[in-house]
């Protein structure tokens, strides 16, 4: 493991391995520092809260928030709840594949997006609904997907 990648590691445990239920905090911490979670941080952390590694490999495997390889600079998020593919969600999903061209969990070659399923927005009334760097979007059609991947296209980050 680098050494920056463990100096990181070793602090947000220290910072927070005394909360109740410490597992999600640092695992929030841990991607929001590193963009991910390294599959080297897994023993580290296991060690540090006496669990076992596939209890730590579980909650980051379970939990779609968390990400295992680092993501692109914009996630794209497309729901897959039962509104959203009522009303035209899994066209829209083979949309955003085919405008990007990747699948689902994977990034650009550029490193600009990267496409995620969720199941749900809280945006029903106006499915099908995606979200982008935490924009919600609803009544979106494959060409207004393309309007705002273009938008999001010309925003430096």
């Amino acid at each position: 493991m680098p050494q920056m990648v463990e100096g990181i590691l070793r602090g947000v445990i220290e910072t927070l391995r005394e909360q109740r239920g410490a597992l999600l905090p640092i695992l929030h911490a841990v991607q929001e520092e590193l963009g991910h979670i390294p599959d080297e941080a897994v023993p580290v952390i296991a060690s540090a809260l006496n669990l076992t590694r596939a209890e730590v490999h579980g909650v980051v495997s379970f939990y779609h928030d968390f990400r295992r390889k680092k993501a692109g600079r914009r996630t794209v998020r497309i729901c897959h709840a039962e509104s959203c593919q009522a009303t035209g969600g899994l066209g829209l999903a083979q949309a955003a594949c085919q405008q990007l061209g990747v699948d689902f969990d994977q990034t650009t070659p550029d490193g600009a997006f990267t496409l995620t399923k969720v199941f749900c927005l809280g945006n029903c009334a106006l499915s099908p609904s995606i979200m982008v760097q935490g924009r919600v979007y609803g009544r979106v059609t494959p060409q207004r997907l393309a309007e705002i991947l273009e938008d999001e296209s010309r925003q430096r980050l």
